[in-house]
């Protein structure tokens, strides 16, 4: 029902999300969405992988601290409304979007693909699926 996310953890130095980067390139490691949200003297890398084990054990070797967390994947008619939909189902289901951000498919499939973060994933699963919008899981994902 959900999507792990890797959350980690950079100083706000030049370069270093640069270095970070290198370390999954290195190990072959594919990002399918990533997004930066920075402060004063860190930054959170958020990304989702194509293989979440493999990336937390190099991320732990290269010394980088970091969490995982679940997150919702939406897929989103790439039409005009498409996320205006989603955003309703979850307001009508009084439930929250703490952060968001998109990531890319495949053009041929007519569809953007979003991550959610939300405190009750069950909740916004739910609401989804009762208008008829599909969530993807860790495995779909992976594939794309």
């Amino acid at each position: 029902m959900s999507i792990k996310q890797i959350s980690v953890f950079l100083e706000n130095v030049p370069g270093a999300l640069y270095a970070m980067t290198g370390v999954l390139a290195q190990n072959k490691i594919d990002m399918r969405a990533f997004t930066l949200a920075e402060a004063s003297d860190f930054g959170i890398a958020r990304i989702i992988v194509d293989d979440l084990y493999k990336t937390t054990t190099v991320l732990k070797d290269a010394g980088y601290v970091h969490s995982i967390s679940d997150v919702l994947g939406v897929v989103i008619p790439d039409s005009p409304g498409g996320l205006n939909r989603v955003l309703q189902a979850l307001t009508d289901a009084q439930v929250n979007v703490e952060y968001m951000y998109v990531f890319l498919g495949h053009k041929t499939t007519g569809s953007a693909y979003m991550i959610f973060k939300v405190a009750d994933i069950a909740a916004a699963s739910a609401a989804l699926a009762a208008r008829g919008i599909r969530t993807i899981e860790q495995e779909e994902l992976e594939k794309l």
